[in-house]
């Protein structure tokens, strides 16, 4: 087998691509080319690929003929035209310097370059036989280095059994590509309903163009080993509370994932943000809840020691958490008009005033949700309702058994009544020996207490509980 006798030939854009994207910021490209072989060896350039590909995951196939077709040698070429890795690449070769005087008159030397500046700096040696380290000025070459690139190009040696035009296809993985999926939530004026809008947020920095692309998401955790790169990547996320067109993408259940595949082809140019209508669902049902966690950053500081900031009294009875948190909580059902498998994002919640203007309310993050589970929104704090959270007596009756009294007062300067859920926690094996009010218990470490608020008014909730161990 002689490589004389190769067949070169650069290989000219993708006829198309197909784009699989994951929510952890790479993607997978598979790219149909037209190429035309002969009979032997064939050298095949392809340019116009990902800056960011990772090489160890090229995949190269003939459709039209695959098992004619053997290759010898895969090479990623990244090397590429820069006025560093020319003269890096000029050991040897003779250079001309164009400068110009205080009176901008051009003047030229010439030498033959001796150290490029991959060396920490340029040296020359003039044609008087002179050193001149660093030279000033316009550098002028007779002939382009071999080996550089304009663009990131790959390189297959073939060796085909038969001659003619063939359909290959290159499949690689790429870095630099990411999307999230950003909602927009209006709720009605009595916070009983809601509507959901989705959009697709893609970001592309990949250091490529996919042209008319098919493109697939992927929602879901997909496990990937970490792997050198050969640059960073970024990300951008944003929505906005706009009326959107109709949905464009079909979803199906995937391997242990779920993929959303656009019904049109789309362009999705390289250093670019595009934004992509997801999903539609009008008239939701939704909860909004009222809900006090007195010991919420005491419990948050049990299981995340040396977090300060979540227990800022650094003591365990200390009083220092006094908001109510504002929760709306839909199903994602059929029967509530939704249904979808929600891929994880932020969602951001709005209102229309008594005006009809629409107002931003709060905003909070999803994981993926699959259909019939409850979406539950952190939106804020509620102004008008606050309260107070203290131990008011504790007995230790043995080494391992202690009661704890409680105290939680809930303050409403609200015009209207408000029903509000008094939230604690609680450990080891416990029990609740005496209660004011009436308590569900949710886990195994968390109690409920189901309370009204008269208007501008007060309730006080106290229980005692006993903790053994």
């Amino acid at each position: 087998m002689s490589l004389g006798a190769c067949w070169a030939q650069s290989v000219t854009g993708p006829r198309a691509v197909q784009l699989t994207v994951y929510n952890g910021g790479f993607a997978l490209v598979r790219d149909t080319r037209g190429i035309t072989l002969k009979n032997g060896i064939n050298s095949i350039e392809v340019e116009d690929v990902a800056a960011k590909i990772d090489p160890t995951s090229i995949l190269f196939k003939t459709l039209t003929a695959p098992n004619s077709v053997t290759i010898l040698e895969q090479n990623y070429q990244y090397d590429l035209i820069s006025p560093d890795n020319i003269l890096n690449e000029s050991v040897g070769q003779r250079v001309t310097f164009t400068s110009f005087d205080s009176n901008g008159k051009a003047y030229t030397q010439s030498g033959v370059l001796l150290a490029p500046p991959a060396n920490g700096g340029v040296v020359v040696k003039m044609d008087d036989g002179s050193l001149v380290l660093r030279p000033q000025g316009q550098v002028s070459m007779l002939k382009m280095p071999e080996g550089l690139h304009p663009k990131p190009t790959l390189n297959w040696l073939l060796e085909s059994a038969r001659a003619g035009d063939q359909d290959a296809q290159i499949s690689y993985i790429t870095n630099g590509i990411s999307w999230t999926a950003d909602y927009v939530a209006l709720v009605n004026k009595d916070d009983t309903g809601l509507d959901l809008t989705g959009w697709v947020t893609m970001d592309n920095k990949s250091g490529a163009t996919y042209k008319d692309a098919r493109l697939t998401l992927m929602a879901g955790d997909v496990r990937r080993q970490q792997l050198r790169t050969l640059d960073s990547m970024g990300g951008y996320g944003g929505a906005y509370a706009m009326k959107s067109a109709a949905p464009q993408f079909e979803e199906k259940s995937f391997f242990e994932y779920h993929m959303y595949t656009m019904e049109r082809p789309t362009t999705i140019r390289d250093n670019e943000t595009k934004q992509l209508s997801l999903l539609e669902a009008s008239g939701a049902s939704v909860t909004k809840d009222l809900i006090y966690d007195g010991r919420k950053q005491w419990w948050a500081s049990w299981w995340y020691p040396g977090r300060t900031d979540l227990n800022p009294g650094g003591g365990y009875d200390t009083s220092t958490y006094h908001k109510v948190n504002v929760v709306l909580e839909v199903k994602n059902s059929k029967d509530n008009h939704m249904g979808m498998p929600l891929p994880k994002g932020r969602i951001r919640v709005y209102k229309l005033d008594d005006t009809g203007t629409q107002q931003f309310v709060g905003e909070d993050e999803i994981d993926h949700t699959p259909k019939d589970e409850k979406i539950r929104l952190y939106v804020g704090d509620s102004f008008d309702v606050v309260g107070d959270y203290k131990r008011t007596d504790y007995k230790k009756i043995s080494d391992r058994v202690i009661e704890e009294t409680f105290q939680v007062n809930i303050r409403n300067h609200k015009e209207a009544p408000v029903s509000v859920k008094v939230v604690d926690h609680v450990w080891s094996d416990w029990k609740v020996l005496e209660s004011s009010a009436q308590y569900t218990k949710k886990d195994a470490h968390t109690i409920e207490f189901p309370i009204k608020v008269p208007k501008d008014g007060e309730t006080v909730v106290t229980y005692t509980i006993r903790t053994q161990w």
